[in-house]
């Protein structure tokens, strides 16, 4: 394993395989054994080829071993980048499907949804970057028994809203209104329970009333993507998936796949539990779905490369998946499925961020609040807004304040070690010292500063690096 030293005396880069090599060697025994893990390090760096750009290498404690570049090698590359920004890797072009932020129809999305957009789009582009086809699914859930209450809610409350569509600006509000009524009114709850039915049976005013309420949220998800700069996301939710699930199952039950398992259908993974092809109701869950929506993507969509951004609590879900998915023969030897987890946000009281009065944050609420914290700062280092010692006007300073609230949700998620949980912190994310988005966008100011000052227009940086021969030591 290579990694950069935590000290530059030690080098720019330390191995520390030769302990890991030397115990392999010594369990499996024989005569030659080294005997020590310096031993295994010297004999590294003996079939290590002269080259140009590790100008040193040395061995220091136990067996590690310290390489440093060459200086003229880092000052061509940094004029490259420079001059040419930086190179792509040398990597053969895939399709990859990634699918992330995935909110729920009729639900406003929420600070759990943060991690998923802004992990999943940085993916994205990195993948974008390196030259790779990149499908963006949002696998929303619009489907399922709870559009019942929904529907029957919107049906009663909204009586003509074909006519007239109601302006259902406040989400968690329908949501909580229509489950107060299927919980205390036995009426509603029944009816509630036949909307199901029919919309599963393709009711026309039952799939109208569903479409209306997709376009709501469809409406209130694309305000957040604004925001965040979150493009080209292609919604596949579970609806979509929903007519491909027989043909899927029926497919691996030819195949072996399927056991009876006290009225349902299960597929075995090797886990204490089985994945759910078809519930002993009859009906379809989230690993039916999940099962049609991977068939779908490496086989019709042709990806080489899946990759699933959610929470670490589904990490078990989508390993039993994958499984399914290579036993049942649609993945290739080269085809990869990922998950990739990430940990909670959580409060100053460690626990799930939440309001004060105990609900989840809407995310609308927490970019709001970013946003006002940000122009405060941003007012009182210009001054008072609208007086004569700001230079800014109303306008730029709103426009600033968006760019660096936004820019700091972002920063200050992506710099976290993705698995863990973290605490949010307003006054942490712009804070204008440390490793924060604020401070970063602070000092690339300054330095933009300085060269406009200097009378130097960027293009003649470049080209003096580019025309710059390296003038540094060999070591």
């Amino acid at each position: 394993m290579i990694a950069g030293t935590a000290n530059s005396k030690f080098g720019d880069y330390q191995c520390n395989s030769p302990m890991a090599i030397h115990k392999i060697l010594k369990d499996l025994g024989g005569a030659d054994v080294p005997k020590a893990p310096r031993d295994v390090a010297t004999n590294i760096l003996s079939h290590l080829p002269k080259n140009s750009i590790i100008t040193k290498t040395d061995i220091g404690g136990p067996g590690f071993i310290n390489a440093f570049l060459s200086r003229d090698f880092l000052a061509k590359q940094f004029a490259t980048i420079l001059t040419a920004g930086p190179a792509r890797p040398l990597t053969a072009p895939q399709t990859i499907v990634v699918d992330f932020s995935s909110p729920n129809i009729a639900k406003e999305m929420h600070v759990g949804h943060l991690r998923s957009t802004i992990i999943g789009e940085s993916i994205c582009r990195v993948m974008e970057f390196c030259g790779h086809t990149v499908h963006r699914i949002n696998h929303v859930g619009d489907w399922g028994t709870q559009f019942g209450m929904l529907i029957n809610h919107l049906r009663t409350a909204y009586p003509d809203f074909n006519s007239n569509p109601p302006n259902i600006t406040d989400l968690t509000g329908f949501y909580k209104e229509a489950k107060k009524r299927f919980d205390e009114d036995e009426g509603f709850k029944k009816a509630a329970q036949l909307a199901v039915v029919t919309l599963q049976g393709g009711d026309a005013f039952s799939l109208q009333c569903w479409r209306t309420l997709c376009e709501v949220s469809r409406e209130q998800f694309r305000m957040v993507y604004d925001r965040l700069e979150i493009t080209g996301l292609v919604e596949q939710g579970e609806s979509f998936y929903n007519p491909r699930i027989p043909r899927v199952v029926k497919e691996l039950a030819d195949k072996g796949l399927v056991e009876e398992s006290e009225g349902a259908r299960v597929i075995h993974c090797g886990r204490a539990f089985p994945l759910m092809a078809v519930k002993s109701d009859g009906g379809y869950g989230y690993d039916s779905t999940d099962l049609s929506a991977v068939e779908y993507r490496v086989r019709e969509m042709g990806a080489a490369r899946v990759i699933y951004v959610t929470d670490l609590g589904q990490g078990e879900h989508f390993e039993m998946i994958f499984h399914a998915a290579r036993r049942a023969g649609w993945c290739g030897p080269n085809t990869r499925l990922d998950h990739v987890p990430f940990g909670l946000v959580l409060g100053d009281d460690k626990k799930k961020f939440k309001t004060r009065s105990g609900e989840v944050t809407k995310l609308v609420d927490l970019l709001d609040e970013a946003v006002a914290r940000s122009k405060a700062q941003l007012v009182e280092r210009l001054g008072t807004e609208g007086s004569t010692t700001s230079q800014m006007t109303a306008d730029e300073i709103d426009s600033a304040a968006r760019r660096i609230g936004y820019g700091c949700v972002k920063y200050a998620d992506l710099r976290q070690h993705r698995i863990s949980d973290y605490q949010f912190s307003y006054d942490k994310m712009l804070d204008l010292r440390g490793n924060t988005a604020v401070y970063l966008m602070y000092s690339y100011a300054r330095i933009r500063s300085i060269a406009r000052k200097a009378g130097v227009a960027p293009e003649r940086v470049a080209a003096a690096a580019a025309a710059a021969a390296p003038a540094s030591p060999s070591s």
